[in-house]
C-alpha cells in the first residue's frame, strides 16, 4: 500500500504532463499565462497542490524570487536538479538601461525534462516581481531590453520528478548599432555625466573619436526628424528610433547626408564626422545621445557597449554536479554571490552534508539540507565519505529532507545497513547498498 500511495503523485503528474508536453516559447501558445503559470495552474487542477512534493514546487518557486542569490553579469554556470525533490533558484543581477540581456540554457545530452525560465524586473514601489520573458523549451534562449537601470532576477525552475543537468548563461548585448563605421566602445573618450562649462553642466551623451570625414551611422532603423544647426551641437541629425520608441541625436557633423522624413535602415550614412558647434577647438568627433520619452537624455554607453565575451568555463569539475560534500574546517561560510568578499547567507558546519548544484568558475552552487542555497568555494569542501556504517535496530522510512513534513522516499527495513554521509539537526543523510540516498528522522 505504501508504494502505491507514493506512486500516485507520480501518476497524476504523468497525466499532467501528457495534458501540456509541447513546449513553448515566450508565451508560446497561452496568450494570457506564462508556460510556468499554466504549468503551476495544471498542477492544482490535478489537485498535486494538496501533496507534499507539490506544496514543496509551488513554495520553491515562490523563495526563488523573494530569496534569490547574486551575480555579476556575464555569468555562466552548469547546474544540475534532482528528481527527487523540488528545486528552484533565482539569480538577481543588476541591469543598465539600454542593454539587452540574452538568457540562454541548454540541457545536457540525454536530460528529457522541461524547464521554466522566467525573468522579472524588481521595482522598489510593487511589491511583485514584474515579469519580462518566459521560455520553457530544451535549448531556452530569449532576449529583453532593459528600459530603466534596476535590479533584475532570473528563475530557473524543472518540473517535477525529472533530474537533468543543462548550462545556463546570462549575457549583455547592446541594443542599438554602432554609430560609427569601423568604430567601437572603445573610441569613446568622454562619457555620460562629465562636468561641462565649469560644471554648470553636464555631458548628455558620449564622444566617439574618429578621424574627420567618417560615415555616422544609423544605429536603428527608422526616420530622420530633424536636420538643422545649432550653437553647441553644430551640425546634427535626430533619428525617430521607431522600434525602441526613442530619439537619436548625432552632432558635431562634418556633414549632414540625409533630409527630414527619409526613411534609414541601420548602416545608412546619416553624416560625416567633424567638430562643428562648440567642438571647434576639439578633435573631430560624434556625440552621440539618446532621449527617451518621459526620461529625457539617458546614458547611450550601454545601448551600444560591445557584447560579453563568454565568460570561461567552470574550474570545478562537472562531475561535482549532484555530489554529496562537507565542510573541510570546523565551520563553513555560505556566500550569497560566487565571490569571496560577498554577503553570506549563513554558515555551516563540517558534518552537514551539502548537495553540490551547480558549478560556476572556481565556485559551487550547494544545497543545505534547510532548502537554502549559497555559494561555496570548491576548495573548500571535498566529497561526503562515509562517517560511518550503521545497521537499523528497527524499520524506519527514508525521507527526501530532514523535515517532519517531507515525504517519504523508501522504508527501510530493520538490519538495513546504511553508510551516514551527514549529519544536521538530529536526522541523518544515509545511502543503502543499492546507492539510494535520504534522510534518517532522529528516532530512527
Amino acid at each position: 500500500m505504501l508504494h502505491r500511495l507514493r506512486a500516485l503523485p507520480a501518476i497524476l503528474l504523468a497525466l499532467l504532463l501528457t495534458a501540456c508536453s509541447q513546449s513553448q516559447t515566450l508565451q508560446g501558445i497561452f496568450q494570457k499565462s506564462t508556460p510556468h503559470e499554466e504549468y503551476a495552474r495544471r498542477l492544482r487542477q490535478a489537485r498535486l497542490d494538496e501533496t507534499a512534493l507539490g506544496r514543496d514546487w509551488l513554495r520553491a518557486a515562490d523563495q526563488a524570487l523573494h530569496d534569490s542569490l547574486t551575480i555579476t553579469l556575464p555569468f555562466q554556470e552548469r547546474g544540475f536538479f534532482p528528481a527527487d525533490r523540488a528545486s528552484a533558484v533565482g539569480y538577481r543581477y543588476k541591469v543598465r538601461n539600454g542593454e539587452t540581456i540574452h538568457v540562454s540554457l541548454k540541457l545536457a545530452p540525454g536530460t528529457d525534462a522541461r524547464v521554466f525560465l522566467d525573468a522579472f524586473e524588481l521595482r522598489p514601489s510593487q511589491p511583485k516581481p514584474h515579469l519580462l520573458a518566459s521560455a520553457d523549451t530544451t535549448d531556452l534562449s530569449f532576449r529583453y531590453t532593459a528600459d530603466s537601470d534596476q535590479q533584475h532576477v532570473l528563475r530557473v525552475q524543472p518540473e517535477l520528478l525529472r533530474a537533468g543537468r543543462y548550462t545556463l548563461r546570462v549575457l549583455r548585448e547592446p541594443s542599438l548599432s554602432f554609430p560609427v563605421r569601423g568604430k567601437n566602445d572603445v573610441a569613446v573618450g568622454s562619457f555620460w555625466g562629465v562636468a561641462r562649462d565649469g560644471g554648470a553642466r553636464r555631458h548628455e551623451g558620449i564622444d566617439i573619436f574618429a578621424k574627420r570625414g567618417t560615415p555616422a551611422i544609423a544605429a536603428a532603423n527608422g526616420f530622420i526628424t530633424r536636420v538643422n544647426e545649432t550653437p553647441l551641437g553644430g551640425r546634427v541629425v535626430w533619428l525617430a528610433d521607431t522600434e525602441h520608441g526613442q530619439h537619436l541625436y548625432y552632432a558635431h557633423l562634418d556633414k549632414q547626408l540625409v533630409q527630414p522624413g527619409q526613411q534609414v535602415r541601420i548602416g545608412d550614412t546619416l553624416g560625416l564626422v567633424g567638430n562643428t558647434g562648440n567642438a571647434r577647438t576639439t578633435s573631430p568627433h560624434l556625440h552621440f545621445g539618446v532621449y527617451r520619452g518621459g526620461h529625457g537624455a539617458v546614458d547611450p554607453f550601454p545601448f551600444v557597449r560591445r557584447a560579453d565575451a563568454l565568460p570561461a568555463a567552470p574550474v570545478a569539475a562537472p562531475e561535482r554536479l549532484g555530489q554529496w560534500v562537507r565542510a573541510k574546517d570546523a565551520r563553513l561560510a555560505v556566500h550569497r554571490s560566487p565571490a569571496a568578499k560577498s554577503a553570506t547567507i549563513g554558515t555551516t558546519t563540517k558534518p552537514t552534508p551539502l548537495l553540490v548544484l551547480g558549478v560556476t568558475a572556481d565556485w559551487l552552487r550547494v544545497q543545505l539540507p534547510t532548502g537554502r542555497t549559497g555559494f561555496v568555494a570548491a576548495r573548500t569542501v571535498g566529497t561526503a565519505a562515509p562517517l560511518r556504517q550503521v545497521a537499523l535496530q528497527v524499520a524506519a522510512d527514508l525521507y527526501g529532507s530532514p523535515q517532519k513534513s517531507a515525504p517519504a522516499l523508501d522504508s527501510l527495513p530493520a538490519q538495513t545497513t546504511v553508510a551516514v554521509l551527514g549529519e544536521f539537526s538530529g536526522y541523518r543523510l544515509v545511502r543503502r547498498a543499492n546507492g539510494r540516498v535520504g534522510w534518517l528522522a532522529p528516532a530512527a
